[in-house]
């Protein structure tokens, strides 16, 4: 099933209210994990297993749409508090949490740009935007990627230079697009996320003592059918499975 329109499957189900079924997991999973985590189901595939469904967007969005109803087996969120949002919610099976993924914070700009930065306390931010210059971020109200970047960007003293210019967008690869676009000169993504694009350039790294450090966990939804779902939750955390997230970036646990 082509990938487009099995994310619109999952949506027009969650819309319709209409149970999940017992095919192939569906999996909601936060926007950094898109080339890594469809590795790890076109891996799971050629052990003779249905492809997962895999919808990708900010975890916020996908915990709002976990407790709205939307049908799913396995939630993989970009930080610990939304996976916490929605178990306490009561919507995770009990026993199948478990946090296996990290990242690192940076920051990017185009590749033609010779932005350099060393990222510590007071460090120029502001005037490397220029005069009107945005700093392209995920919300940094709701969305993990964002959250990590503000909470770093306000122990090293430089948020009230910047906020007024924030760029907020819906996940973190929308706000690597505005860069890739050349509508913000600099932005705040995961390491993973600047390494999978062409359009971007590392142009610093965020010390990882400047923020709470970037966790992913992964759990089954207690409204789960799929009978696939706890065998592809075993491949993910396995030694195979993390193989194919430490060829794209990710620090495992």
């Amino acid at each position: 099933m082509p990938r487009l329109l099995s994310a619109f499957l999952v949506l027009l189900l969650a819309l319709t209210g209409v149970p999940a079924f017992a095919g192939p997991p569906v999996v909601l999973a936060a926007a950094s994990l898109q080339e890594s985590l469809n590795a790890a189901a076109d891996a799971w595939a050629r052990k003779g297993h249905e492809r997962p469904v895999i919808s990708f967007a900010g975890s916020s969005a996908l915990a709002r749409q976990i407790e709205a109803g939307a049908p799913a087996d396995l939630f993989i969120s970009a930080d610990e508090e939304w996976m916490d949002h929605v178990s306490a919610r009561g919507l995770v099976r009990k026993g199948t949490r478990a946090t296996f993924l990290t990242n690192r914070l940076v920051l990017v700009s185009p590749p033609a740009s010779r932005a350099a930065l060393v990222i510590g306390p007071r460090f120029p931010l502001a005037r490397a935007l220029g005069s009107a210059g945005r700093l392209a971020m995920a919300d940094p109200d709701a969305v993990p990627a964002g959250r990590y970047g503000r909470e770093a960007l306000t122990r090293l003293g430089v948020w009230p230079s910047v906020q007024a210019r924030v760029a907020r967008a819906e996940n973190v690869r929308a706000a690597m697009a505005l860069v890739e676009r050349g509508a913000a000169p600099l932005g705040v993504v995961y390491a993973t996320d600047a390494r999978a694009s062409t359009g971007v350039r590392i142009a610093g790294w965020f010390p990882a003592n400047s923020h709470t450090p970037i966790a992913y966990p992964i759990a089954q939804l207690n409204g789960s059918r799929a009978p696939d779902a706890a065998g592809f939750e075993r491949f993910l955390l396995s030694r195979e499975g993390k193989a194919i997230f430490a060829r794209f970036g990710f620090g495992t646990r």
